[in-house]
């Protein structure tokens, strides 16, 4: 398998993925991180041509940070499970635009630590307060693998569908210019409104359902 590199990641393999949304082209990517965390993974589904839009528009991007719970046991808890399908959804539409899908569960804490602060919120902290009680930053993910994934795309120009403006601004800081935010916004459940209320007072996070 051919192994590509540049600007902090390699694309190390590509394939058909055939999805409810169309016919996307998968790449995966992988980058060296640190010690402590000697290698992060990431998947850019790609449909259709994002140099060269149908539109001439700068293509849409979603960067979505990998949720067990919410994008495969289809959780309340949190938003997590809809945002990709929204974004596909929108990709569709346009007929061209990538999803960036990558490995940082839990805001970056890992799963086992995303359930013990699960545990802390059922006694009523706080998404912010049970990470820190755990010894914990309210958001452990940086984006730099996807900066690099978009860089060595040679994407320069991008909408982004996305509540979280600190993607924006690392997007910014990596040289890509973000044209356009436009919010990924599901009908919250009853479950997830105490969480999406201090994202949204807290974080910052765009979102007017809540």
């Amino acid at each position: 398998m051919k192994q590509t590199s540049g600007r902090g990641c390699r694309q190390v393999a590509t394939t058909a993925l055939p999805t409810g949304w169309g016919l996307f082209r998968a790449l995966g990517f992988e980058r060296t991180r640190s010690f402590h965390r000697p290698l992060e993974t990431a998947v850019a589904l790609i449909l259709g041509n994002p140099w060269r839009t149908p539109s001439g528009h700068a293509p849409l991007v979603r960067i979505h940070s990998e949720c067990l719970t919410g994008d495969v046991l289809q959780s309340l808890r949190c938003d997590c499970g809809e945002q990709p399908k929204l974004a596909l959804q929108a990709i569709a539409e346009e007929g061209c635009g990538l999803l960036i899908y990558e490995q940082q569960e839990g805001r970056g804490i890992g799963l086992m630590a995303k359930l013990r602060a699960y545990a802390l919120q059922d006694q009523g902290l706080d998404t912010i307060a049970a990470n820190q009680a755990l010894g914990y930053e309210p958001d452990c993910r940086d984006f730099n693998l996807p900066c690099a994934i978009l860089n060595h795309l040679e994407i320069r120009q991008i909408r982004l569908l996305s509540n979280n403006p600190e993607k924006g601004r690392a997007l910014a800081r990596a040289g890509i210019v973000v044209v356009e935010q436009i919010p990924c916004e599901a009908s919250p459940s009853p479950w997830a409104l105490k969480y999406l209320k201090t994202k949204k007072e807290r974080m910052g996070h765009m979102l007017s359902h809540v």
